[in-house]
């Protein structure tokens, strides 16, 4: 971007973006580059332990977890749900891919989803308020949000909000073997029939893509579902950042008028190909 305009690969990403809800973007060989790259999209924001960037890569002490810096599979969600708004899109630059068959990064549409629910559970997904812990494994203690599944933002447009963990096992980031208390579900039982049927419509209509090496996958996290496929090869680093979008001052002060005031949790550029 030059100037405040588009180039004209700029403009081919943002369409896609709009259009398809992820984009992929190659040629990026440094942090400078890919958050220069970014500022076209939004606004580059802190994370969860306060840097705005995150490595995403396996490190000793998170085998058995369903966690980012684990080489275990990630299931079905949606990022940062406990922020006020979550993250309008999330972006991940790939510096070394896994050359095992896994690391795969995975995205599905989250309307049809909904469509393809019964009415009763579309309607659960839009009235029932859930506590969404304002922090994962690794992140600082921070004030969660209350609101629903879906909620509409002051300018009428839906953001969806979803973690498969959470609503099976009452955590983000759970061990891989464990028992859960239903009742200490945020939803109960009805929770995890809805996230069992998430993972069943994942695991058909996904897109699965593995990021080249320099580039940047990015996509709509208030639209979109992600997960990950498991690997071995853990030379494998990403890093992460999360982009909120200059909406409307009335549009912000809806979506954080959800947020529980009173909780408080202690726990171009080439364009290459997805892959599949």
């Amino acid at each position: 971007m030059s100037g405040g305009l588009l180039s004209k690969n700029d403009l081919r990403a943002r369409s896609e973006l709009d259009e398809q809800g992820y984009t992929l973007i190659g040629g990026i060989d440094s942090d400078e580059d890919a958050e220069r790259t970014l500022q076209d999209f939004g606004l580059l924001v802190p994370q969860y332990d306060g840097a705005v960037r995150n490595q995403v890569k396996a490190v000793p002490g998170y085998e058995n977890y369903r966690y980012s810096k684990s080489v275990n599979t990630i299931l079905v969600h949606s990022e940062a749900p406990g922020w006020n708004p979550p993250p309008r899109y999330l972006a991940l630059h790939c510096r070394t891919q896994a050359t095992c068959g896994g690391g795969h990064t995975d995205l599905v549409e989250a309307w049809p989803f909904v469509a393809s629910l019964p009415a009763d559970l579309r309607d659960q997904m839009r009235s029932q308020v859930v506590h969404w812990p304002g922090h994962n494994t690794a992140g600082v203690a921070g004030k969660g949000a209350c609101a629903p599944m879906i909620q509409a933002t002051g300018s009428g447009r839906e953001i969806v909000r979803f973690s498969y963990n959470l609503l099976t096992r009452g955590h983000y980031d759970p061990p891989i073997d464990g028992a859960s208390d239903l009742d200490a579900l945020p939803l109960g039982q009805v929770g995890v029939a809805l996230a069992e049927r998430a993972a069943g419509f994942f695991a058909e209509r996904r897109t699965r893509i593995l990021i080249p090496e320099r580039s940047i996958l990015i996509w709509d996290n208030q639209r979109m579902f992600h997960a990950r496929s498991a690997y071995r090869d853990s030379r494998r680093h990403l890093t992460r950042y999360w982009l909120a979008e200059d909406s409307p001052a009335e549009e912000r002060t809806a979506e954080r008028a959800s947020a529980d005031p009173t909780t408080t949790d202690s726990a171009t550029r080439d364009r290459p190909g997805s892959g599949s």
